[in-house]
């Protein structure tokens, strides 16, 4: 199946259901709407010469243009390549890197569009999404053309989206989702979180991100339920729009999800048809799930994905798990995944042992541009993730973090959300992040760093004492540090690599 056949399918169902809101400008498109500008955006593509396999770059806000620029590649077998507009000094690595013959984009890019596009011949038509500027077509104009779309190239193993990785282990690599496996990953997802028609899904995170592809758009699009998106979330406005839109699931990361948190904590409710919140593009701190569970009486869905699945290789259920032992696992795989953990001899581990996550059964078609890379990242056939984690008898998986992110402490390896959990759960703090930082002693130093909760106060000695009877490793090495705030990434995780730098510089 397609992914844009979604949308079809439930205009051709219900009509008059919504299925697309953009929060922001309240703007709202039915099903039967929604197909309508998506062909219009189609025939729009194709006028300029776009065609099956191209690659139709999106570098914009969150917003319904956005949505619809997607849609409407899809539908003529072109490929979307979203870029996040936090990139706008590495957008000519993007561009030179999936070659785009056509740039979709908001007015406040203009200047950065033009200077990535200036050394990247392939690009042959600029489009604005708020009108004419100077060197662009008006996207508004294009659309009231209302130009003929060609017939549906219908290829259900063609590349449709291209969508980068995070870059926390070199350049970021574009992984190419094809249209099946996608969708049969959407719908098993749907199934997991038992999406249901009437549900209203709430996400404000970037679109840039294959999070929200396969967690706020495919899977409801998938039941026929309605998509809220939103570009300006603040804890305020976006408690207020969840409260009165009635969303039932919010699709965030754990950033965001502290934040509804704490809002709701100061009105004492939660959003009033809240049935779920949904974590992604980051681990998700124990403690937040028990506080959604024991204060706002919701569970707190962690899902575990990458750019390179099209969906994810385990995820939570729509539930409240009351043991606290078991609050920290993710979730089982879905049924469209094989996964596995093995050792380093690529031999599975036994039940409960910590190894590399591995998986086959709809993974990416490949990095794009990148075959060595593909080869190194798909080795017999299976992903290789570079994350490690366990499967316990319950086939749960509980994930330990990154590979890349071990810590070696005087010969000791050290898995860092270990340690970043058991701090977490200290009276005050509200993030934390473990770092290796260069010792000519013992090899690497770990360096925590803490944010705080306000009014908290810090006592180093007493948070190592805390504990240290919850971590197996001697913690006088560890040193614990304040910061004002921790780096993140576009997709909110804590931008390891950026914090390490900072330490160092600082040093």
């Amino acid at each position: 199946m397609l992914m844009h056949q979604l949308l079809i399918d439930g205009a051709w169902r219900h009509p008059d259901d919504i299925a697309l809101r953009w929060v922001d400008r309240s703007k709202v498109l039915t099903y039967g709407e929604a197909v309508t500008e998506m062909e219009k955006l189609a025939g729009a593509l194709a006028s300029l010469g776009v065609k099956k396999g191209d690659r139709v770059s999106v570098f914009a806000h969150n917003g319904m243009d956005y949505l619809i620029a997607m849609l409407g590649a899809w539908r003529i077998g072109a490929i979307s390549a979203l870029v996040n507009v936090k990139f706008a000094d590495e957008l000519p690595y993007y561009f030179a890197d999936h070659t785009p013959t056509v740039v979709i984009y908001t007015h406040d890019m203009l200047e950065a569009v033009m200077r990535a596009a200036s050394g990247v011949p392939s690009i042959r038509h600029l489009i604005c999404m708020d009108g004419s500027q100077e060197g662009a077509l008006s996207l508004p104009e294009l659309m009231a053309a209302n130009l003929q779309a060609p017939s549906d190239p219908w290829d259900e193993t063609a590349i449709a989206h291209l969508s980068y990785t995070s870059g926390t282990t070199g350049k970021p690599k574009g992984a190419c989702l094809a249209h099946e496996p996608t969708v049969r990953a959407a719908r098993c997802i749907a199934e997991r979180l038992q999406i249901v028609r009437n549900d209203v899904s709430f996400g404000p995170t970037a679109l840039s991100s294959s999070y929200q592809l396969v967690a706020n758009l495919l899977p409801p699009l998938a039941k026929g339920a309605s998509v809220n998106v939103m570009g300006r979330w603040t804890q305020t406005t976006g408690w207020d729009a969840m409260d009165a839109l009635g969303a039932t699931a919010f699709v965030a990361n754990p950033t965001l999800l502290e934040e509804v948190l704490a809002e709701s904590r100061l009105r004492g409710k939660s959003p009033g048809s809240l049935r779920y919140g949904l974590s992604g593009g980051g681990p998700v701190p124990p403690t937040l799930k028990i506080a959604w569970r024991d204060e706002l009486a919701l569970p707190l869905v962690e899902s575990f994905g990458q750019s390179e699945l099209g969906g994810f290789m385990a995820l939570g259920f729509p539930r409240l798990e009351r043991n606290d032992t078991k609050i920290a696992r993710v979730g089982q795989p879905l049924p469209d995944k094989e996964v596995h953990i093995v050792g380093a001899d690529d031999k599975p581990v036994p039940t409960g042992t910590v190894g590399e996550i591995v998986l086959r059964g709809g993974f990416m078609a490949g990095y794009w541009g990148k075959p060595e890379k593909t080869a190194e990242a798909t080795r017999g056939d299976w992903l290789r993730t570079g994350d490690l984690g366990l499967i316990d008898s319950d086939g749960f998986v509980t994930m330990r973090g990154r590979r890349s992110e071990l810590i070696e402490v005087d010969g000791v390896r050290w898995f860092p959300r270990e340690v970043e959990e058991a701090l977490a759960a200290l009276p005050g703090v509200r993030q934390a992040a473990l770092i290796g930082v260069a010792d000519a002693t013992l090899g690497m130093r770990p360096v925590a760093f803490l944010t705080l909760k306000d009014g908290a106060t810090f006592n180093a000695a007493s948070m190592k004492s805390a504990i240290s009877g919850q971590v197996a490793y001697d913690l006088h090495a560890l040193s614990i540090e304040i910061a004002e705030e921790l780096p993140m990434t576009p997709t909110g995780k804590i931008a390891k690599a950026e914090l390490a730098a900072r330490y160092a510089e600082a040093a």
